[in-house]
C-alpha cells in the first residue's frame, strides 16, 4: 500500500543548511499518465539543491530538493507499461528526491545497472544528463575531439571524465588541490592542472601539442574566461553550468573572434521534457552498458535525511571529491 503522506526534507525559508527540516506529513506525489512513482532508496546531493535552499521554498515549484534518485518503481501512470512495476531504476527528477517517494517521467527513469548499489546509482543521473547535454547537445562534440573540465573532482566532473574517456575522447581537467588533481588523474585524465595557475592556458596548449582543446565545461561562472579562450582550439566551444547568482560575463571579443569560438550554457532542470527524453534515449543506448564498469561514481560521503543539513554543509565546503548522497532508506 502506498501511503497518502510521507517523510520528506523541505526548505522552510531562504538561508543556510539549518533551514532544511524533515517532515513526516508531506503529500506523496500524484502521477500523470506518463509518470512513475519511485520508492526512493538514495538521492544525490547537487550544488543546485544548495542554491535552491539559499533562495528559499518559493524558488522552485517543489520545496523538497533533490534532482536525482535511485529506487524501485511502485506505481505507474496510465501510459506506462505495467511490466515496469517493481523495476530498480536511477532517475532524473524535477525536484522532490529528498523524500520516501518521488515521481518522474517514465523515460527519465533508467534501469539500475546490476553492478551498482543504490548509493552509486543515485550518484549518476544528474551527472550523466548534464555531461551528455552539454558536450553532445550544446557543444556538438565530434569523435576524437578533446575536452577540458573545470572541477574535475566534482560529482559532474568525475562522471564526465569517465564517460568521455570511455567514448574515446582525450580529457583534461582542473582542480584546486593536489588531492583533487590526483583523483581526477586517476579517473583517466591525460593531464590535470591547477585552475589558479597564472599560465593555465599555456600549460593546456603545451599538453595538447599547442593545438588547444575543443570543448570546455565550465562550472566556475566564467572565472577563467580569459584563460579558457586562450586554451581553445580553433572553432572551440565553452559551455557554462553555473550562472554565478546572475553574474555578468565579460568576454574578450578579440580572443573569441580569433578562435572562432562559441560560448553557450543552459539550465538542465528547465530544459523541455522532449529534449530530456532524447538525452535519456541516448544514454540508454550509448552509456548504460558502460555503467558499473567503465563508469563508476566515486562516493565522497553519505548522510541520512535527518542529516541533510550536514550534507549541504559538506557540499559548501568544496572539499568533497566525487558525490555526496542521501541514504533515504537503510
Amino acid at each position: 500500500m502506498i501511503p497518502d503522506y510521507q517523510r520528506a526534507v523541505i526548505i522552510t525559508a531562504p538561508g543556510g543548511p539549518e533551514v532544511l527540516s524533515e517532515r513526516q506529513d508531506w503529500p506523496v506525489p500524484r502521477l500523470g499518465p506518463d509518470d512513475v512513482l519511485i520508492e526512493v532508496a538514495a538521492a544525490g546531493i547537487n550544488r543546485h539543491d544548495c542554491n535552491q535552499r539559499a533562495a528559499g521554498p518559493s524558488r522552485e515549484p517543489n520545496p523538497v530538493p533533490g534532482l536525482e534518485a535511485a529506487g524501485r518503481i511502485v506505481a505507474c501512470g496510465a501510459n506506462v507499461a505495467p511490466e515496469r512495476l517493481g523495476k530498480a531504476v536511477i532517475a532524473l527528477t524535477d525536484g522532490g528526491s529528498y523524500a520516501q517517494y518521488v515521481a518522474t517521467d517514465q523515460h527519465l527513469a533508467l534501469d539500475l545497472p546490476d553492478d551498482l548499489d543504490w548509493i552509486e546509482g543515485a550518484a549518476l543521473p544528474e551527472a550523466l544528463f548534464t555531461t551528455w547535454f552539454n558536450f553532445f547537445e550544446l557543444m556538438r562534440m565530434a569523435p576524437g575531439e578533446t575536452a577540458l573540465i573545470h572541477g574535475g573532482s566534482s560529482g559532474v566532473g568525475t562522471i564526465a571524465i569517465q564517460l568521455l574517456r570511455a567514448l574515446g575522447h582525450p580529457v583534461f581537467a582542473t582542480a584546486g588541490t593536489a588531492e583533487k588533481r590526483a583523483a581526477a588523474l586517476g579517473l583517466g585524465c591525460n593531464a590535470v592542472f591547477d585552475y589558479a595557475a597564472p599560465d593555465l592556458a599555456a600549460q593546456i596548449r603545451a599538453a595538447t601539442g599547442t593545438r588547444g582543446v575543443d570543448c570546455i565545461l565550465d562550472t566556475s561562472a566564467g572565472a577563467h574566461i580569459v584563460q579558457d579562450l586562450a586554451a581553445l582550439a580553433m572553432g572551440g566551444r565553452i559551455a557554462h553550468l553555473s550562472a554565478g547568482q546572475g553574474k555578468e560575463l565579460a568576454v574578450p571579443l578579440r580572443s573569441l573572434m580569433a578562435r572562432r569560438a562559441s560560448i553557450t550554457g543552459a539550465l538542465l532542470r528547465s530544459t523541455p521534457l522532449d529534449l530530456k527524453r532524447r538525452i535519456a534515449a541516448d544514454l540508454k543506448q550509448r552509456i548504460a552498458p558502460l555503467l558499473g564498469t567503465a563508469i563508476r561514481p566515486p562516493i565522497d560521503s553519505t548522510y541520512r535525511p535527518s542529516e541533510a543539513a550536514g550534507a549541504h554543509e559538506r557540499m559548501e565546503t568544496n572539499r568533497h571529491i566525487g558525490k555526496i548522497v542521501l541514504r533515504v532508506r537503510e
